[in-house]
C-alpha cells in the first residue's frame, strides 16, 4: 500500500498515511480536528539498488545485461567519450 502526504490548511500539521489506492482521501486533521486536509504531491519511495538488475527480470539462457555487453566495458557505454578513447 502506498503512503500519502497530507497537510492541514488550518493548523499546518503534516503527516503521512498508508492507504489503499482506492481509499477516499482523508479530510479531518488528527491534530486540530478540522476538515481541512489536502493531499500533497510527493516523490515516490521506489528505488532499485545494488547489482543484478536487468532491463527485464525474465532473462533466460546466457543473455547478458546490455550495460555489460555494449561499449566494450567503458563506463559511458558509447565508446565516444574521453575516458573511452
Amino acid at each position: 500500500m502506498p503512503f500519502y502526504d497530507y497537510q492541514c490548511s488550518a493548523c499546518g500539521h503534516q503527516f503521512e498515511a498508508m492507504q489503499k489506492m482506492s481509499a477516499e482521501p482523508l479530510t479531518d486533521c488528527p491534530e486540530c480536528g478540522k476538515p481541512e486536509l489536502a493531499k500533497q504531491v510527493s516523490a515516490g519511495g521506489f528505488r532499485l539498488k545494488g547489482s543484478g538488475w536487468y532491463e527485464t527480470d525474465f532473462k533466460g539462457g546466457n543473455k547478458k545485461n546490455v550495460a555489460e555487453s555494449s561499449g566494450g566495458g567503458h563506463s559511458c557505454g558509447s565508446g565516444g567519450c574521453s575516458s573511452c578513447g
